[in-house]
């Protein structure tokens, strides 16, 4: 079970390394009020526009292999082999980015890749989506962490 929670978690930090490769035009714009030029809110907004709508079913795999972690996540707790601490930690470290993503970043996506709003509401999803992939790629490198130390790798 632990080479499938690894897989899992690799794979989701691979995704989440592509969407930071645009994210990450809005941290040299770190000024609340400032908004984004016009040529990165465009390469941002093309990418989650394929990210999120054209590249269907692609996208859904994303949201299986989420389910996947967490199946197995809940698996592996049932067989009762790993301490508590290890399990809370594993289902925080997962959890939170999986609801995060599911909740909040894949609409404001969706959103920014239709180009919603005008200059400051797509500024404003942009930064919140970066934030957003930040918090998840600290989460799935640490569940990664936790089970490749768990797994002897």
């Amino acid at each position: 079970m632990a080479a499938i929670l690894t897989a899992c978690s690799g794979f989701l930090l691979a995704v989440l390394w592509m969407d930071l490769i645009f994210d990450v035009q809005v941290l040299q714009y770190r000024s609340a009020g400032e908004e984004l030029p016009e040529s990165a809110l465009s390469s941002i907004a093309d990418y989650y526009h394929r990210a999120t709508t054209t590249s269907r079913p692609m996208g859904h795999v994303i949201a299986i292999v989420m389910l996947i972690l967490l199946g197995a996540l809940g698996f592996q707790a049932a067989q009762g082999d790993d301490p508590a601490w290890l399990l809370g930690a594993s289902a925080a470290l997962a959890g939170v980015p999986v609801v995060l993503a599911l909740t909040h970043t894949v609409p404001s996506a969706v959103r920014l890749g239709h180009r919603a709003g005008g200059p400051a509401e797509q500024t404003r999803l942009a930064r919140a989506i970066c934030r957003d992939h930040l918090i998840c790629v600290a989460g799935m490198l640490g569940f990664l962490i936790l089970w490749m130390a768990r797994a002897g790798i």
